[in-house]
């Protein structure tokens, strides 16, 4: 498993070769306007004869010479699909598959649209990305488990099943994770900020992609590559923060991590989110930053990932002003061909943000679908209508408007992403929640703590605790004070010394007044209007978060964490 992380270097080089030839020499050999489906093959010359047979670019160029053109415009389609089982769905799921797609099941998605992957969708309570999450896949491991076992049984029987099937998820671990019971959850991105240390990072997310692999998840919509430099809700605590170099750190860290475990890495959202505190969910961001500061400070972390061989890039909803004004970066050559595979030398997978946001239903889905093609993305994900958009991209590519080149071009970069993770061992169910994986996420946790005011060798905690909290929390509260048991810090219902805990979307209002501790579980903003004699932030409500809290509450372990963030009125470093 472990030579995931170092073969997209070599992959690339040879897909570099290929991709030239496949350019070179399908250019111009799109049907003629108006000609019947055909079935045969895509036209694709040999690769070169220096890749070894076995290479995923040399493998995935002999299969793309295979495939007709339906099979290669449903290798560039990941759609979501409703139902927690490939065959058999309740009658609300299936009404949505047909409204979605004409079908019932996602198995009959896969086999009608000869689809080459799907992502699971699902939302907690404080997911900001809920808005396009129109269904649920996810309950626990073992279903999780099954639906992606039938899908793959689905897959495997089309022409292009020699190649694994792609299943997806964002699992970036604190507000958006898809699937939160019965695995290991590790801190947040910030909380991994705070930590600065990118072997914690590495080991956690390695971890992490283990249990992933178990489930059958072989791509992760995750690590979020974006600087936070504004208040964005949006990004917020998703982010590693502010600083580029540490975030790049810890992108290069968790991408290292997540295709050790045979889980491909997508690094997101290109060209940077987090300079823009608007929702790309609800509009279409304008990033007015010029192209130099972007270059310095939204960019690192992507480069990182990508020197760290990152087999995938998502690009966002962003009009980046000073490069392709009034153009979502999704729909932006400049952006995506000159700028990331050209600046940045990205060979990998480019994937959509989700084209079921409003920035990108500025057109149907299959004209959306096109423009996104031909702007150099190789993967449209979570199309609103995948009929429509299967039907745009088939008949745009015999119409000469999307260019045959193209379309070859991005199916084969999504068959040598496959065929990379092709043949790693799947790890048992029973690496869910290992000790050494529970061992890993704690040390991330316990590395992030941080003193923003107050001293460093205590946090101030006398005699028996209440703990409390904004917006209920009872889980919440009940793990920090099972681990301050655990700890030997007797914790009270009321009358004791008030640890107060907030979290992702409380603000000023849900602060209270006379707490000796106030701990901030998101984004730390929220603690400069804090009155409490100490200051503590977490940046995660993970049950790891809430035990390594604890220790520093004890006084058994010291805070070692730098709060990612600037937070108005409190120093940038107290004890870490």
């Amino acid at each position: 498993m472990g030579r995931v992380s170092t073969t997209p270097r070599r992959v690339v080089a040879a897909f570099v070769a290929v991709t030239a030839l496949l350019v070179t020499g399908c250019s111009g050999a799109g049907q003629r306007p108006g000609a019947a489906p055909s079935s045969a093959p895509a036209t694709a010359p040999a690769p070169p004869s220096s890749a070894p047979p076995d290479d995923p670019a040399t493998r995935a160029a002999a299969l793309v010479a295979e495939l007709a053109d339906e099979d290669l415009v449903g290798q560039v389609l990941m759609p979501y699909a409703y139902g927690d089982q490939a065959t058999k769905v309740s009658a609300g799921s299936a009404a949505g598959n047909r409204n979605l797609g004409g079908v019932d099941t996602p198995a009959e998605m896969i086999e009608k649209y000869r689809l080459g992957g799907l992502i699971l969708v699902g939302y907690s309570a404080d997911d900001p990305t809920q808005s396009n999450q129109a269904t649920t896949n996810v309950d626990n491991p073992k279903q999780v488990r099954q639906l992606t076992t039938g899908l793959r049984e689905a897959a495997g029987k089309l022409p292009a099943g020699t190649a694994p099937f792609l299943i997806g998820t964002d699992q970036e671990y604190g507000v958006v994770t898809r699937i939160t019971d019965g695995v290991t959850m590790l801190p947040s991105a910030l909380a991994a900020g705070a930590a600065d240390d990118p072997a914690l990072t590495e080991a956690a997310w390695r971890a992490a992609g283990t249990e992933l692999a178990a489930m059958g998840i072989n791509l992760d919509f995750a690590p979020v590559a974006d600087v936070l430099v504004t208040r964005s809700t949006v990004i917020g605590s998703r982010s590693f923060g502010a600083d580029p170099r540490r975030a790049a750190g810890q992108v290069g860290g968790a991408v290292r991590g997540l295709q050790a475990s045979g889980v491909a890495a997508t690094v997101k959202h290109f060209p940077g989110h987090g300079h823009s505190a608007v929702d790309s969910h609800e509009d279409l961001p304008v990033l007015t930053q010029s192209r130099k500061k972007l270059a310095a400070e939204a960019w690192p972390p992507f480069t990182a990932g990508i020197e760290a061989g990152a087999l995938a890039v998502m690009s966002a909803h962003l009009d980046v002003a000073e490069v392709d004004p009034g153009v979502a970066a999704t729909f932006s050559r400049k952006l995506l061909t000159d700028v990331l595979r050209g600046e940045l030398g990205f060979q990998g997978v480019v994937i959509t943000d989700g084209m079921n946001m409003p920035p990108a239903r500025r057109w149907g889905p299959g004209e959306a679908a096109v423009r996104a093609l031909k702007a150099g993305n190789d993967l449209i994900l979570m199309p609103p209508h995948v009929g429509q958009a299967y039907d745009g991209l088939l008949t745009a590519l015999r119409d000469g408007s999307l260019p045959r080149a193209r379309l070859v071009e991005a199916a084969t970069r999504v068959l040598t992403m496959k065929f990379t993770l092709a043949d790693k061992p799947v790890p048992e169910m029973s690496t869910l929640r290992a000790p050494a994986h529970r061992e890993a996420a704690g040390d991330l946790a316990a590395a992030a703590v941080t003193v923003l005011k107050g001293r460093c060798d205590t946090s101030g905690v006398k005699g028996p605790v209440t703990v409390t909290s904004s917006g209920g929390r009872e889980h919440t509260r009940a793990a920090l004070t099972e681990a301050l048991t655990a700890a030997g810090v007797q914790v009270v219902p009321s009358g004791g010394t008030v640890v107060h805990l907030v979290g992702y979307g409380d603000g000023a209002a849900d602060l209270r007044s006379g707490a000796a501790v106030t701990v901030a579980m998101d984004t730390p903003y929220v603690l400069a209007r804090a009155s409490s004699p100490t200051l503590l932030a977490t940046y995660s409500s993970s049950r790891v978060s809430m035990t390594a809290l604890a220790d520093v509450l004890a006084g058994k372990a010291a805070p070692r964490g730098r709060s990612p963030v600037k937070v108005s009125g409190l120093p940038a470093t107290t004890c870490g």
